[in-house]
């Protein structure tokens, strides 16, 4: 009675689970097929039990027969017994008291989502790419992206344009939403090797099984299902320009000693590769933790961690320049007013002030959705400190300090404003349609600003 209780209990569990889970004998015939195995592959039990594994799939995509073979289990591999089916596959055999092989048991963990995902995104990133590439055509500097007035972010502009003309590695450090993507992106252009790729990888977003086809290729055959052809890495889709890690910090202790000896010998061997290829990248890392740290407790090799970091790149959170807010408020206000097709926004002193209070956990980032949130929901044309209280968790009295300082930096960004579009009016000898793309603003806006700061400029 307790035997079958026992056996029933386990069934149950089985059945539960979401990862598909299969038995097979030493002669390829399932003997169990749960619940998750018929969704991952459209099979039902009364179908596949009893039968030979070959007549569902080809001989050289069953791991089971593989693990058979050459009695030597497997864990977390990465496998594709389909060819529209990715899985984290472990296989192993099972044995009875005497030590017999009796068959072997598998557990597959479907991450076909996970893969077309990941798929879509390296395609996005492309165009993104791409698009940011002929952007940046109509830029004589691309730092220009980059907004900010404080003596900070100033003298990293500065620092950053230095380091552009050198091929060391850069590790650009700082919280998220500050801007280090954009940083990178800006070193990469304003460098000789600009008409070269920028390939980005996001070292958080990648799971640990793919980490090394995802950096490195593989050639063809290397593994079941891999692309005839083989298929390049990031690694060598850089060559010649730069790669940007973005989250290295994440990045597996295994794969650090890989990219590594990748950095010391310039040399990249693809997964079932026996001959290496040539790579010249330049590398930009950059991270939201504290990496020092990561070395001190064996979490990050200290030998990657010092190859990394030949120049440093420390952004300062938008808490710590609150003279940047009223500059970005007013950009982001006139960027979503066109996206948008809006009137053009304005925002008033007791809003500015309430924004100044706000310690901006999200940095620029959030500020720039929290602009474009204000711009698609409010009609009226002016953000309010009203239309700011429902979005943030703030209290709703601002200290009149704040208020002053809000009155002086909106001055000096006037001034700045004004400054700024005399300078580009001079460079193009007066032609307000140059001007205009220059300041990245429309005519007509060119045209209100021009009149309210008394700009008289004729060819």
């Amino acid at each position: 009675m307790e035997d079958r209780f026992a056996l029933q209990t386990l069934q149950a569990i089985l059945s539960s689970l979401e990862e598909a889970i299969s038995v097979v004998n030493t002669k390829g015939e399932l003997v169990y097929w749960n619940e998750a195995a018929e969704r991952t592959y459209q099979i039902k039990k009364e179908e596949i039990i009893g039968k030979n594994i070959r007549d569902f799939f080809q001989q050289e995509d069953v791991m089971h027969l593989k693990v058979l073979a050459t009695g030597k289990p497997v864990r977390d591999v990465y496998h594709m017994p389909r060819s529209d089916k990715h899985v984290l596959i472990s296989t192993t055999l099972l044995r009875n008291e005497e030590n017999e092989v009796m068959g072997s048991l598998s557990i597959e963990k479907d991450i076909t989502s996970t893969i077309h995902l990941n798929e879509k995104l390296s395609s996005a990133s492309k165009e993104l790419q791409q698009l940011r590439q002929h952007m940046n055509q109509q830029h004589d500097d691309p730092f220009t992206k980059i907004k900010g007035v404080h003596s900070s972010i100033q003298q990293l502009i500065h620092q950053a344009k230095k380091m552009a003309k050198s091929d060391a590695p850069i590790l650009i450090s700082g919280e998220s939403g500050v801007g280090k993507e954009l940083f990178a992106h800006a070193i990469h252009e304003k460098s000789d090797r600009k008409e070269k790729p920028f390939i980005p990888i996001n070292c958080g977003a990648i799971p640990n099984a793919l980490f090394e086809s995802e950096l490195f290729g593989y050639e063809s055959g290397a593994y079941t299902g891999a692309s005839r052809g083989g298929k390049p890495g990031k690694l060598e889709l850089a060559n010649g320009g730069t790669l940007f890690l973005d989250e290295v910090g994440e990045l597996p202790l295994d794969m650090q000693v890989k990219l590594l000896r990748v950095l010391q010998d310039r040399e990249v061997y693809r997964i079932g590769g026996l001959t290496p290829k040539q790579v010249d990248i330049r590398v930009i890392a950059a991270t939201n933790r504290i990496l020092e740290k990561m070395v001190a407790e064996g979490a990050f090799r200290s030998d990657l961690y010092y190859r990394l970091n030949v120049f440093s790149v420390n952004i300062p959170p938008l808490r710590e320049r609150k003279e940047d807010i009223p500059l970005l408020v007013y950009d982001f206000l006139e960027e979503f007013s066109y996206k948008y097709q809006k009137q053009d926004y304005t925002i008033g002193q007791n809003a500015l002030a309430v924004l100044l209070d706000y310690d901006w956990p999200g940095n620029i980032r959030e500020l720039r959705n929290l602009m474009e949130r204000l711009v698609v929901l409010n009609e009226s044309g002016e953000i309010t400190e009203t239309d700011l209280y429902q979005v943030l968790h703030v209290g709703k009295e601002p200290s009149v300090h704040l208020d002053l300082q809000v009155a002086s930096l909106a001055a000096e960004k006037e001034r700045l404003e004004k400054e700024r579009i005399l300078e580009t009016l001079q460079s193009t000898f007066g032609n307000k349609s140059i001007t205009a793309k220059r300041l990245g603003m429309s005519r007509a806006t060119l045209y209100k600003k021009m009149r309210k700061y008394g700009i008289v400029f004729e060819k």
